[in-house]
């Protein structure tokens, strides 16, 4: 059972989550307590001078987020000392939820998709000819606005005048290999299929203009002057359709997908936007919240999931910081991309569609790879532990120093940070018991600051006065002796 409570008595009193005797005592009797890990206890005391006498900023997430760093290596170590390297496919399930919900999505789309991109191959000549999307060939001679010369320019559109009188369909390729300015030259000018709104205005209007199989004059857009061949449907055919099998499948699972989210009578809540933020910025804090931020017919989307989800998105997209800054209009939309995400989970669950077993396997094996990867890093994989301890509580012991050993090291400066996937982090907290007790990191704070002061006080103190005073100063500096006028000549 889940027994990781993260939770200051304010969201307590606000959400009106009843607390545990176990949370009681962690707030009353065990106020010298910043927090658990399995038999593990990080105390005041301990957080206090860590971070007093660290380089990190006094400020409550900072705290905290190194006592949930504190707690995930003693839960490793703990781990470690019981023999539990989590090679569990229920535990690597759970904890990799997203890479399987991927791979059960997939899954599920194969089904639901594998008519979206049909095409009635007919009807082609007639889209290629009207437009829905386009090919072309072109030769461009260089020649941008800025940085050039109106007589420059002229130039250059002068030189591709003589070239158009010499280009026709038949030979406009050889002509681009020889003459373009830009990478498509190799290729015989050629720019393929694409739809509209993918090129410059004034390219794709000289390009709409031309009937299949003609060739434009001489026109300028923000990169040069161009000569533009539109390709004939014989020729592009297989690469048409193709494309267009691609559009007709994006149009299909768009059609789809609002379906699935206008049946589902999706509808976010008032003040989303507001509590989403509030995640962002305390990720920890809101594990266990079951606010609701959107509703549909049989379900919701609660605070806690939306954490899950936030935590399986890769940290390049950097979506915290993104919705820390976005504007709140914005947040809505992104929960119902959560909430199409999680229909569609649940429509391949109502459809029993079943993930791929060997990219399954992929994913277990990548979690028990990240385990036993950080449980050796830390040097509390059980293969380490069982060299110099017998008994499990003596290896408790062992792997609860090295992991103390480390941490101090890691504040100090002296180690690498060593990063915990999120994946494991959640199977550890799944598995084993642990706390952060929001009055001890308080507590904690108030140590660490009284320490800084006294550590700044020290360092000032040491430092020998100036007998110039700054600006800004103290008051009463010592001022620098009157020195005697320089003598000067009389005229």
């Amino acid at each position: 059972m889940k027994r990781n409570v993260i939770l200051a008595t304010t969201l307590v009193a606000t959400l009106g989550i009843a607390a545990c005797d176990g949370f009681k005592e962690a707030l009353t009797a065990h106020v010298d307590v910043v927090a658990r890990a399995g038999t593990q206890e990080l105390s005041v005391t301990r957080l206090g001078d860590l971070i007093g006498n660290a380089k990190v900023p006094l400020r409550k997430d900072v705290a905290n987020a190194v006592a949930q760093i504190w707690v995930s290596y003693q839960l490793l170590g703990y781990a470690g000392a019981h023999d539990d390297t989590l090679h569990d496919a229920k535990v690597a399930d759970a904890a990799m939820w997203s890479a399987v919900a991927q791979e059960k999505s997939k899954a599920f789309y194969a089904a639901v998709a594998k008519d979206w991109a049909k095409v009635d191959s007919s009807t082609l000549p007639a889209k290629y000819a009207a437009g829905d999307m386009l090919a072309a060939r072109h030769i461009l001679l260089m020649s941008p606005r800025d940085g050039m010369s109106p007589k420059s320019r002229d130039s250059v559109r002068n030189e591709l005048e003589k070239i158009r009188k010499t280009v026709t369909a038949v030979n406009f390729a050889d002509v681009a290999k020889n003459k373009s300015q830009d990478g498509s030259k190799a290729n015989g000018g050629s720019l393929g299929v694409f739809p509209a709104g993918a090129m410059v205005p004034e390219f794709e209007k000289a390009v709409r203009a031309l009937k299949p199989g003609e060739v434009s004059g001489v026109f300028e857009s923000q990169f040069g002057f161009h000569i533009v061949k539109r390709q004939a449907y014989e020729e592009v055919a297989a690469e048409f359709a193709q494309a267009y099998g691609q559009i007709a499948a994006q149009k299909a699972e768009s059609t789809f997908l609002a379906g699935l989210e206008k049946g589902a009578n999706v509808q976010v809540k008032d003040g989303a936007a507001k509590l989403v933020k509030a995640i962002a910025e305390d990720i920890d804090g809101h594990r266990a919240d079951k606010a609701t931020l959107v509703t549909w017919r049989g379900g919701g989307l609660s605070a806690a999931r939306l954490v899950q989800w936030i935590g399986a998105m890769p940290p390049q997209a950097r979506i915290r910081e993104g919705l820390s800054t976005a504007p709140d209009s914005a947040i809505p939309y992104f929960l119902k991309q959560i909430a199409r995400n999680e229909l569609v989970l649940k429509a391949a669950d109502s459809t029993k569609s079943v993930p791929d077993t060997a990219a399954v396997a992929n994913i277990r094996n990548a979690f028990y790879s990240q385990v036993i990867g950080v449980m050796g890093e830390l040097r509390v994989a059980p293969f380490f532990l069982k060299d110099s301890a017998k008994t499990t509580a003596e290896r408790e012991r062992l792997a609860a120093s090295r992991v103390d050993a480390y941490f101090e090291q890691l504040l100090n400066e002296k180690a690498q940070f060593i990063n915990v996937p999120e994946a494991v982090q959640d199977a550890l907290r799944e598995k084993y018991e642990s706390r952060i007790v929001v009055a001890g990191i308080e507590r904690a704070l108030e140590r660490a600051t009284k320490i800084r002061q006294v550590a700044d006080s020290t360092r000032a103190a040491s430092q020998p006065q100036s007998a110039v005073p700054m600006p800004g100063g103290p008051q009463g500096a010592p001022q620098p002796a009157p020195q005697p006028a320089a003598p000067t000549k009389k005229p």
